[in-house]
């Protein structure tokens, strides 16, 4: 072996290679075909750095042009543009000069646009007088369609003012309407633009519409339906790529927006400025182009939805954007007195974890260093370590999961995990929460992210709401600071009882696990029983924990691998498992194999209600990539479907709400379980309307949905 090794690790140098070092000299670079290859790998800043192409250029080029010729009309409130000239003088990093290129491949994912506000023709009018404005809106109200989007002095839509409101009715004209500091002002010619909005019948167009439903409701302004969202529209089309204005506007128009970074700077600069503080000209086609580009979106995306996925914006997306924004605008109220005396609890922990480690380790180190973690494991204490080092560094990895395979190892490493989970509940959660309440409404107003996840699924953010620890103790006691505003209410909790393996049950139409869920047991005892042979009440409590492991880890694709480190077994006996598993449901098997290869042929999954995931790694010559897409595969659909039905229930239920004329409020989603802040008088009703709207999202399911609802003070209660 030794030899061999030898032999394998010396280089050869008797290849039979006909070397002629003139092929190998630099030549011109062929910049048509580069361009599109590097638009096609989407490396855009390689592209403007290497071969000067792209917007940035193009800016620089329009920049050093003399204004001497218009490529648009001039308007009252707007310069006057033109076409950059050719960069003449102009070389890349090769010492290429910069020339015109051909056309790069339509079919391109992504490109980088030619076109922008500085050579292609617009009309961008500022509107200032009550006589402009009525004009627009008479033609707003005639119009079927119209396009409009709002800027604001930030992203805060609980402090945040409008600075103005820009709309467009056809491509490349656009208008925009200041609004002034004054609120009184404001809200006189928000009046004047009230009927445009609450039209009922007329197509509103907006990007990321959830937004500006918000801004325009704190001035009292209501958008009336029909509403249509670009931002949705591609979300539904390509879940797994980016949904920007940007992004879309390069892609689908070979258009690059003006930057708002050229207006306000930079997002990390100290000296950024807001809306407010930019000349009106540059504000004015800032905005006015938004609108444009928003409409010219709908009309490139909207053709684009074939009836099945036409359903799914028309009849889960859309309907959902007033119910998210009702959520964020209730927001959820926090104990801060219960964090802060909680954070005094936690930081007890973490002394004690602290020193517990520190004689572990026979030294003092800064726990929060992964570097010197990794010393004190790997070459002070001889842990072994079974990964390659960093190159760059050196350093040990000391991730979660690295150290999670080695915590058998020495039980430092299960302190150490425990103290980052300590540390990371009081920073993220005890210590941050209490600083993110509105001074505004005394409220935590989550922002609810609806294409972001390629299952479908709701995430949140500023607070991440859905990341909570719930399995362990600590964890749990975070859920308590959630409480109801009032004494005349409470917190209701509401989720779906595993719904997940409902799901793949009816799917897979496998009748042992039907069988399981019609008859009412619990589906893990029931597993374990089948697997392990043995009757339902002679089931273990380690034998029901290791049928609900695997229950789960199926439904995620996981192998043996991955069962093994679970259950902390050998692999051999995790494939045994999985072995018998699947002997007791081998419609499932089937199910689950043809998932795989119908995705394999047409390179994408499914839900049942028609939201689709392409999966192109699934014909990946990487067996890591391709494993992972088969992964995919398996779970989109149920995942998927899951998220569908409870963005169905939050619709129905909000409607049903609004019918009733309830005060009770729909303020969290966290994946399978609604929060509800509920009136204790309207508590019956609710929980009537609660349960019919989760169970029967999904009529067409033949298996029970069970849903289960708790009520308490707060959401630990409640849950």
């Amino acid at each position: 072996n030794a030899f061999l090794s030898h032999k394998l690790a010396t280089i050869a140098i008797d290849a039979p290679i006909q070397f002629d070092a003139d092929k190998f000299a630099i030549r011109p670079i062929e910049r048509a075909a580069a361009i599109q290859a590097l638009d096609e790998l989407e490396f855009r800043s390689l592209t403007e750095r290497v071969l000067k192409y792209g917007r940035r250029f193009e800016a620089s080029a329009a920049a050093a042009d003399s204004p001497d010729s218009s490529g648009s009309i001039a308007t009252k409130g707007s310069k006057k543009t033109k076409s950059p000239k050719s960069a003449e003088g102009q070389v890349d990093l090769f010492g290429e000069a910069v020339e015109e290129t051909a056309e790069t491949n339509e079919s391109a994912p992504h490109r980088i646009a030619k076109q922008n506000i500085t050579n292609s023709p617009h009309q961008y009018h500022c509107l200032q007088t009550d006589t402009e404005i009525g004009s627009l809106v008479e033609r707003l109200l005639a119009a079927p369609l119209f396009s409009f989007d709002t800027e604001t002095t930030g992203l805060d839509l609980q402090q945040s003012e409008l600075v103005g409101i820009s709309f467009a009715l056809q491509a490349q004209e656009a208008y925009y309407i200041p609004l002034p500091v004054d609120r009184v002002e404001t809200e006189r010619i928000l009046n004047l633009l009230r009927p445009a909005f609450e039209k009922k019948g007329s197509q509103k167009v907006a990007q990321n519409a959830k937004f500006d439903l918000q801004m325009l409701a704190r001035y009292g302004v209501q958008v009336a339906p029909p509403l249509q969202d670009t931002m949705l529209m591609h979300y539904v089309l390509e879940p797994e790529r980016r949904h920007n204005m940007d992004y879309l506007s390069e892609t689908y128009l070979d258009y690059a927006p003006v930057a708002i970074e050229t207006l306000i700077g930079a997002k990390n600069n100290k000296r950024q400025l807001t809306m407010r503080d930019v000349p009106l000209s540059k504000l004015a086609d800032y905005a006015a182009e938004d609108a444009d580009i928003t409409l010219r979106l709908y009309h490139a995306l909207y053709p684009q939805l074939t009836e099945e996925r036409l359903s799914l914006y028309r009849d889960i997306e859309i309907p959902l954007i007033p119910v998210l924004a009702d959520m964020e605008q209730a927001g959820v109220k926090i104990n801060a007195d219960f964090l802060q005396e909680y954070k005094q609890i936690l930081a007890v922990d973490l002394k004690e974890l602290e020193q517990k480690i520190y004689a572990a380790a026979g030294t003092k180190f800064n726990l929060n260093s992964p570097a010197q973690v990794g010393e004190i494991l790997f070459d002070r204490l001889k842990i072994p370590y079974r990964w390659q080092r960093t190159s760059k560094t050196k350093q040990y990895s000391t991730d979660e999961e690295k150290l999670s395979e080695l915590s058998e190892e020495h039980p430092i490493i299960a302190d150490i995990l425990e103290y980052r989970q300590v540390a990371k509940l009081q920073s993220t959660y005890a210590e941050a929460l209490p600083l993110l309440i509105s001074p505004a409404t005394g409220m935590v107003h989550s922002s609810f992210n609806q294409a972001l996840t390629a299952t479908g699924r709701l995430s949140s953010q500023n607070p991440n709401l859905q990341n909570i620890p719930i399995r362990s103790e600590r964890g749990r006691e975070i859920r308590k600071a959630f409480v109801a505003r009032s004494q005349e209410r409470c917190i209701l909790a509401a989720d779906y009882s595993q719904i997940e393996l409902r799901l793949v049950a009816a799917m897979s139409c496998d009748e042992a696990l039907l069988s399981a869920f019609r008859e009412g047991l619990d589906i893990h005892t029931a597993t374990a029983a089948r697997i392990y042979g043995v009757a339902l009440e002679e089931v273990t409590k380690q034998q029901r924990y290791a049928a609900k492991t695997v229950n789960f880890s199926i439904i995620y694709g996981a192998g043996a691998t991955n069962l093994s480190r679970q259950l902390d077994m050998p692999r051999k006996e995790a494939a045994q498992l999985i072995e018998q598993y699947f002997a007791q449901y081998p419609t499932l098997k089937k199910y689950m194999e043809n998932v795989v290869e119908t995705a394999r042929k047409s390179g994408y999954v499914s839900t049942l209600c028609g939201r689709r995931r392409t999966l192109r790694d699934l014909h990946s010559s990487s067996s890591l990539m391709r494993t992972h897409a088969e992964r995919n595969a398996v779970n989109t659909p149920i995942q998927g479907t899951a998220a569908d039905m409870i963005k169905i229930a939050m619709i129905r239920i909000h409607e049903q709400l609004r019918l009733h004329k309830l005060r009770s409020q729909l303020v969290l989603q966290v994946h399978d379980e609604l929060v509800f802040d509920a009136f204790k008088d309207e508590i019956p009703q609710l929980t009537q309307i609660i349960r019919h709207c989760m169970q029967t999202a999904l009529p067409s399911l033949d298996v029970p949905i069970e849903v289960g609802i708790g009520i308490g003070n707060n959401w630990l209660e409640a849950h």
